[in-house]
């Protein structure tokens, strides 16, 4: 096993905070593999690259002899985490959690070691809680400390419901911490509070604590917001290998060592030096973004399917197939309706391919309209807003473009 500061070196790459660091020095310096904890609530059957940061860092673990405990949520996600939310989440069925779930575990497969990770359902002991035990654990939690979290805070003083479920979550994320025995458990920023309150709950139970460790959320190729499939602005873990390259050639250059230290397999010497290099100004850009993204689709796809798609982007866009100088708008102009498609032909027209949507229709209709390349079926108005991200072409004919940003 590497040395502590070895170590350190690797954990502290891209996390946020570490809660508190000289408590992990400590556990570290036992020179035993450390118990690190991850739950996860299957609330969504698809991942994206967001979701797999944390589970790139609890790969780092692994890489460094430590054990991963891997906590499918299907116990809690019958509550919904509360954390980063203004309102309550709707309620999802076991079933939807269950199939959640397997999926789940699939694409997080791509990123741990199968071999060396511990799957657990927190389901398995929340859910046969009798009413003395869940009272038990309640009592160790301070109503008034609940309410100091920022999300719950802002609800309150805004006059926005609290259900009284929302704060039982914490203290069962709590519980799990004391079922596994964790050294450390890792969770978003926006996890902070949940990961203090296993502390807390661990100490009451004479336990020594876990360490909480928090990574960021990850920024989406718009540049603005957090990844989110409601944004439209994600890579997501099942995305086919071209299209998980395009969508990568398409984030800001600003984004490109955030993108190699969180969601690629670089080294974290090799992700220094590219730090170094944006910061001197020695960077090449669009060749670094490049090795970003055929890093990635490699590691989602296999080795040698980041070349593929390279070479396919390349065959699209730098052979004269596509202009480069293509009107550009933005993504927000993608809305679902409230079947959940998006009009293209409306779309069409907001992009100024075409002056209204009949004529969208029409064009459609007449099988000259493409997004990404792929023709678009006459009669074909409605269509799943996944197909859209930043970077997405559109093109009717061979003069009307023009690309989401």
């Amino acid at each position: 096993m590497l040395s502590v500061d070895e170590q350190l070196k690797v954990i502290l790459s891209g996390a946020m905070q570490v809660v508190p660091l000289e408590e992990l020095k400590e556990k570290l310096k036992k020179g035993r593999p450390l118990n690190i904890k991850l739950g996860v609530d299957p609330t969504s059957p698809d991942l994206h690259l967001g979701h797999a940061v944390p589970l790139r860092k609890m790969r780092q673990f692994q890489d460094l002899g430590h054990n991963v405990t891997l906590i499918i949520g299907n116990g809690t996600a019958l509550i919904g985490d509360p954390s980063g939310r203004d309102s309550t989440r709707p309620p999802l069925t076991e079933e939807q959690v269950e199939a959640n779930a397997k999926t789940y575990v699939e694409q997080a497969m791509k990123v741990l070691d199968p071999e060396k990770t511990t799957i657990v359902h927190n389901g398995d002991w929340i859910k046969d809680l009798n009413l003395g035990e869940m009272l038990g654990l309640m009592s160790k939690f301070n109503v008034a400390r609940i309410l100091e979290r920022e999300d719950f805070h802002n609800r309150y003083t805004e006059g926005k419901s609290i259900a009284l479920h929302e704060f039982i979550y914490p203290v069962l994320q709590a519980y799990d911490s004391v079922v596994v025995k964790a050294d450390l458990e890792m969770g978003g920023n926006d996890q902070i509070f949940n990961l203090l309150a296993g502390r807390d709950l661990m100490r009451a139970e004479g336990m020594e604590p876990q360490v909480a460790l928090t990574v960021p959320l990850l920024v989406g190729l718009d540049g603005v917001k957090k990844m989110s499939k409601s944004y439209g602005n994600y890579v997501g873990l099942t995305d086919e290998p071209n299209d998980m390259y395009g969508k990568l050639m398409s984030i800001a250059d600003e984004l490109i060592p955030l993108y190699f230290r969180l969601c690629s397999t670089a080294t974290i010497d090799e992700v220094d030096a590219i730090d170094r290099a944006f910061e001197d100004g020695s960077a090449d850009p669009y060749k670094l973004k490049r090795e970003l993204a055929r890093n990635i689709v490699d590691l989602y796809h296999g080795e040698g399917a980041g070349e593929r798609a390279e070479a396919a982007f390349d065959a699209q866009f730098k052979k004269g197939e596509v202009p480069e100088d293509i009107a550009e708008f933005p993504l927000s102009l993608v809305t679902p309706n409230d079947e959940g498609k998006v009009y293209l032909a409306k779309l069409l027209a907001d992009v100024e391919i075409c002056k209204s949507a009949g004529e969208g229709r029409r064009l459609i209709d007449g099988g000259g309209v493409k997004v990404n390349g792929e023709p678009v079926s006459p009669k074909c108005y409605n269509v799943d807003p996944a197909l859209f991200g930043a970077g997405t072409i559109l093109q009717s004919g061979k003069k009307r473009w023009a690309k989401l940003v």
